[in-house]
């Protein structure tokens, strides 16, 4: 069987705030900066209804097995874009990982981006999640800025 992808629907969004909930437990780990507890990175809904942003979710029969949103952001005056998209939640449930899903969301988000005139394409990762940055580098994606942080308290 072949996963379809296609655009998340409100339907979708109570698998898509369980999937949330497993990429902040991903996360935390990489980043102490994250609030214990419960948290929510994404207004979902937000994301599905919004004419400048796009959710997308591959299906495997009727399960879903991957998401990623696009969304249009404007940029900075001084770089020679005017306008980002920037790509977000990629997730692949872990029984799901290593099968091409998250290429096929990326391929999505991608076109979408390009069917809006969107050629600037930017996302964050953590340094230390090396098979997230294998995946972004095989469609293409580039390294190119490190963000750098210091909590003070830890110095004391």
């Amino acid at each position: 069987m072949e996963p379809i992808v296609r655009k998340a629907t409100l339907e979708d969004v109570p698998v898509l705030l369980e999937f949330e909930q497993g990429l902040i437990k991903a996360e935390r780990p990489m980043d102490p900066t994250i609030k214990d507890g419960k948290i929510s990175y994404y207004d979902v809904t937000e994301f599905i209804k919004n004419e400048d942003s796009e959710l997308f979710v591959a299906v495997l029969g009727n399960e879903i097995v991957a998401s990623g949103y696009a969304k249009i952001k404007p940029d900075r005056h001084y770089l020679k874009h005017t306008k980002q998209g920037y790509l977000g939640f990629m997730f692949v449930p872990e029984v799901h990982r290593g099968k091409g899903y998250n290429k096929l969301i990326m391929d999505a988000l991608i076109n979408w981006c390009k069917e809006r005139n969107i050629f600037e394409i930017r996302l964050d990762v953590y340094d230390v999640n090396h098979a997230a940055i294998r995946a972004y580098e095989k469609v293409g994606l580039k390294k190119h800025l490190i963000t750098m942080r210091m909590n003070l308290n830890d110095t004391l």
